[in-house]
């Protein structure tokens, strides 16, 4: 699935798409890519002389990539961070990286998903964490 096949699924549009590419295996794993250009908004004072990816970016990466997996479950919802749980971060994420993410669901509570995310450079862990998402009807939310 290529960015604009994701933009039909993800309500997320630039500069907080954070999904380039996707695809879920059999075992209804998501396998996505985001590869860090460098001019991203977020890395323009984090930092100055040494560009790094905030953490909380990361974990929105893993979120985004996670929510593929609920796509039938999105239709007319949004998704919400309702938690996030057992998050480490090991290896910093720099200018020209390529963040691959693999999640899986590993429950489920009607509209609330629990996900297992986790994010490699060059095949090494850089971050993890166990996320919980609720979706919310958008007939619901205020605008």
């Amino acid at each position: 699935m290529n960015k604009e096949e994701i933009k039909k699924i993800l309500p997320h549009r630039e500069p907080m798409l954070l999904v380039d590419e996707i695809e879920i295996d059999d075992q209804k794993v998501a396998h996505a890519k985001y590869k860090v250009k460098g001019d991203e908004f977020f890395l323009q004072g984090h930092f100055p002389d040494y560009p790094v990816v905030p953490g909380v970016i990361l974990c929105e990466i893993m979120a985004q990539s996670s929510c593929i997996i609920i796509q039938e479950a999105l239709i007319g919802r949004t998704p919400f961070y309702a938690g996030i749980d057992k998050v480490k971060f090991k290896k910093q994420v720099r200018p020209h990286d390529v963040v691959e993410v693999k999640a899986r669901i590993i429950n489920q509570k009607g509209l609330v998903f629990f996900v297992e995310g986790v994010a490699t450079v060059d095949n090494e862990i850089c971050a993890k964490a166990e996320m919980i998402f609720a979706l919310v009807d958008n007939d619901k939310i205020e605008k």
